[in-house]
């Protein structure tokens, strides 16, 4: 959908263009939507299918369905079972069950409810042979015995395509899209066995762009001079590299999500995309501005609480003029951009020391291998609680005294209204707040702490929350949830409690992680190799203005890409309260730009035109 440059905040409040297009012809057809992460999380196509499911039942209704693996667990945690409504639907997944194969029928408890079937792959692992060889003999690809997703992929790829054939003798219009290279198997099968149906396929990053950049190379500037081949082979993902080509190619309709990754994919697949679509969100308006800020004043009370258990003995640092940073995402550094954020805090720590008095904590949200929560985190917590219930209790004796007292009209002594025993009591807990240990920098105990990238990193630049450092760092190496023992938020509560989400990812195909705090009111750091900074900069005239500062890396060197991220830290850092509650303002009316409201109908225009 075309959106003006011209556009800019001043004129946001509810003036993106209406859709004019005639309204779609559902009633005659089905819509599958085939991934992987179909009630299964992974990455970042979980979000996708999961914010655009609303908007997409609102407009199909009953004929559309969502099309993935099935996993136990998740099917008892996230669907509920039930029969399916249509005819064609329930005969197609007899005809697969009566041969052997299991298959699950529901609604996937997310807003909009949409219909899933989900595939029981290890029920159809009987067949992965003659799979293979029907993959072969198709299309020249091989499987190696050794690679489990790719086995996985085919096997699920086989009953869709299996499940379509059964579909289409009951002759409905049929459309099928089909994310990433894991649902591509099913989408080549398809169209090599002449089912009758529409395909689309939409990559959302390219196999191999992700493997090279993860390698530190000149990605954006040498994309005309890999040899493609070679360099899939030599990374032992040739056979995948084929399977996200293939489905590239057989497709109807190609898409992507971003135009940085168009570029890319026409490079790293030979096909340049039909129609780039750029990936939304529900987004919530508030009735009053202030309720979006009273969230994020409630969240940020929260994660303080956490802080002052984590820092315990070391909190020397006023929590009133403490910013909370952080970084979320898969654990890929350098992609991420974990690398250069680690060497520009390190540059900040000493711009603060020197010049102010704010103190940063920057959390790192990055699932990796650990085996539990560490014994200091734990027991900061503890103490903290164990202060909390003392403070209150002393609080409670202390109140009854005083309130006492003026009933009889007279004002007591303050200093005899404390008796020993409440002294002894604060005394023996502020002795139990004594460390002899800085404030761990990690939450769990790492399984490869030696050789971790983020850990390793910090003993470099020496980040080790020390009394002096004015930037204190907390790696959490597991997503958040409400249930944890040690920071109980959910993801979308702590984003709201922050106040800079910094994400100066090398390699992000679109970027999710600073779209969700955009429609939250956060600001936060992108990059220009980031699908969701090249779009902020097609469409806001000035994103920094609004909270969305975008890094050059890919027209600057590493340092100065460095220098810059430091800057724009340093600088949001002597924004006064005020400032950063204007731009909190400023950053949530960008929200329009990224609602599926309008997003979601260019993937309806793509699915429909063909």
């Amino acid at each position: 959908m075309p959106l003006s440059r011209s556009l800019s905040m001043t004129s946001l409040s509810g003036v993106l263009p209406a859709w004019e297009e005639d309204e779609l012809p559902v009633e005659d057809l089905l819509l599958f939507e085939v991934a992987w992460e179909v009630t299964n999380k992974v990455g970042g196509i979980y979000t996708v299918i999961q914010t655009k499911a609303k908007i997409t039942v609102d407009e199909w209704g009953e004929n559309y369905y969502m099309m993935g693996p099935y996993f136990e667990q998740n099917f008892k945690t996230q669907v509920e079972g039930c029969e399916p409504p249509n005819p064609a639907i329930r005969k197609a997944m007899d005809a697969l069950i009566h041969n052997g194969c299991q298959v699950h029928f529901g609604r996937w408890l997310i807003e909009g409810s949409p219909y899933v079937i989900l595939f029981d792959i290890g029920s159809a692992a009987w067949n992965l042979d003659r799979w293979k060889g029907d993959l072969w003999q198709t299309c020249s690809i091989g499987l190696p015995y050794h690679d489990r997703e790719a086995n996985d992929s085919l096997i699920l790829g086989s009953l869709i395509a299996w499940f379509f054939k059964e579909v289409s003798w009951y002759k409905p219009n049929v459309i099928g899209h089909f994310h990433e290279w894991q649902a591509g198997a099913g989408l080549i099968l398809s169209r090599s066995r002449k089912i009758p149906m529409a395909t689309v396929f939409t990559t959302h990053a390219t196999l191999l762009g992700r493997y090279l950049c993860a390698g530190n190379a000149d990605f954006y500037n040498n994309l005309d001079k890999f040899n493609i081949d070679k360099e899939a082979g030599e990374r032992q993902i040739y056979h995948r590299y084929c399977l996200e080509r293939a489905a590239v190619h057989c497709a109807h309709v190609f898409t992507t999500v971003s135009q940085i990754t168009a570029v890319e994919a026409n490079h790293m697949l030979h096909r340049k995309p039909d129609v780039v679509t750029p990936n939304g969100l529900n987004v919530k308006k508030f009735s009053a501005m202030h309720e979006f800020q009273n969230l994020h004043s409630t969240s940020k009370t929260r994660i303080q609480e956490f802080v002052r258990g984590h820092f315990y003995g070391h909190l020397d640092f006023n929590l009133e003029k403490t910013l909370f940073f952080f970084i979320a995402g898969r654990y890929e550094f350098s992609n991420k951009g974990a690398d250069i954020f680690l060497e520009s805090l390190s540059r900040l720590n000493y711009l603060l020391r020197v010049r102010n008095d704010v103190t940063v904590v920057v959390f790192f949200i990055m699932p990796a291998k650990t085996n539990n929560f560490n014994v200091e985190s734990l027991k900061g917590q503890a103490v903290r609680k164990q202060l909390w219930d003392t403070a209150h209790t002393v609080k409670e004796k202390f109140g009854k005294k005083l309130y006492d007292a003026l009933l009889t009209g007279t004002i007591p002594d303050m200093n005899s209204i404390l008796d020993r025993d409440d002294f002894t009591i604060m005394k023996r807990a502020i002795y139990a707040t004594q460390r002899h240990s800085l404030p761990p920098v990690t939450t769990h105990n790492m399984l490869d702490d030696s050789t971790d990238p983020i850990l390793s990193n910090v003993r470099r630049i020496g980040l080790f929350n020390s009394r002096n450092d004015r930037v204190k760092i907390i790696f959490h190496p597991e997503f958040l949830s409400s249930t944890s023992p040690l920071l109980p938020m959910d993801y979308e509560d702590f984003v709201r409690g922050c106040n800079l989400g910094v994400f100066p990812s090398y390699y992000e195909p679109w970027g999710y992680t600073p779209g969700e705090c955009t429609v939250m009111g956060i600001p936060s750091v992108t990059t220009n190799l980031s699908g969701f900074g090249c779009f902020m900069e097609e469409h806001v005239s000035d994103p920094a203005a609004y909270g969305i500062y975008i890094v050059d890396r890919r027209f600057r060197s590493p340092e100065e890409s460095c220098n810059q991220l430091t800057q724009f830290m340093f600088s949001f850092c002597q924004q006064s309260r005020r400032q950063r509650i204007i731009q909190r303002n400023r950053t949530e009316r960008l929200s329009d730009l990224l609602d599926w409201r309008y997003l979601g109908r260019v993937c309806f225009c793509c699915t429909s035109n063909k």
